[in-house]
């Protein structure tokens, strides 16, 4: 269930929520990243849950000493009350006995904050593409029926190419076509689950291959903000991102001197 940091409980209504899928490269959770620390988004509350596997750690977007203290856990929502942006930064995976209740909280959630729609980044592995999704850009998207009546042509203005659908018998029958994401952990059923309640829920997706993510992470922030605008995009070059400090960090520490 969702507990607030302070004595208020945050209202949510109106807001655009913004959380990643657990997926392939970490890209989704790398992207919420950027956008917290960027704009230097409080924390408004946590999650306390048994779905998501335990975890305790410092403060990823500390400033200064005296924030670095802060503890942080598994999953953790930070609010920007002028832009209406709530972002939920999940840090662990899903337990797998638990993905359904997992689903089942984040959709009550969901439901009962009164979000105007919710946003899910997540990824997919590269190498297993469809022979149509070979061509052109990486990134996708997915919209539920009824965000789709609102933004289906927004999208369409911007470019975006929506996830294809495969073939479920491929080299057999092109007859039945589903929705296939692999890697993408909870994505898929997320995105069900949505549909079934009808709440207005959009995936933003890249594919990508396990690695060093972090340009894949840029690619779909900033494809995310040609949509929602969060930043203003410069009239030359790109939106500056900041990087949260705990990214020094992101493959370990370095070499140590005494080993040569």
């Amino acid at each position: 269930m969702f507990i607030a940091s302070g004595d208020v409980v945050p209202s949510f209504k109106g807001f655009t929520l913004i959380m990643p899928a657990v997926s392939v490269g970490n890209v989704g959770q790398l992207a919420a990243d950027l956008l917290i620390s960027t704009l230097n988004m409080p924390r408004v509350g946590y999650f306390h849950t048994d779905c998501l596997i335990p975890m305790v750690g410092n403060n990823p977007y500390a400033t200064s000493t005296e924030d670095a203290a802060q503890l942080s856990t598994s999953a953790e929502v930070y609010s920007h009350s002028d832009l209406k942006l709530a972002v939920l930064q999940i840090r662990t995976p899903i337990i797998q006995t638990k993905v359904r209740s997992f689903r089942k909280l984040m959709v009550s959630w969901i439901k009962s904050s009164g979000f105007l729609r919710s946003v899910l980044l997540s990824s997919s592995h590269a190498y297993q593409r469809d022979d149509q999704q070979l061509h052109g850009t990486s990134l996708r998207y997915l919209l539920t029926p009824s965000l789709q009546k609102e933004e289906s042509q927004r999208v369409e203005e911007l470019g975006w190419r929506e996830m294809e659908r495969i073939s479920a018998f491929p080299g057999i029958s092109d007859s039945e076509q589903r929705l296939y994401i692999p890697g993408g952990g909870v994505t898929k059923a997320l995105y069900t689950d949505c549909c079934t309640e009808d709440l207005p829920m959009a995936v933003v997706l890249i594919f990508c291959s396990e690695g060093d993510n972090i340009p894949d992470a840029f690619a779909l922030i900033n494809h995310l903000n040609d949509w929602l605008h969060l930043l203003e995009k410069p009239t030359q070059g790109s939106v500056q991102w900041r990087v949260p400090p705990s990214w020094r960090l992101l493959f370990g520490s370095g070499i140590p001197p005494l080993l040569f």
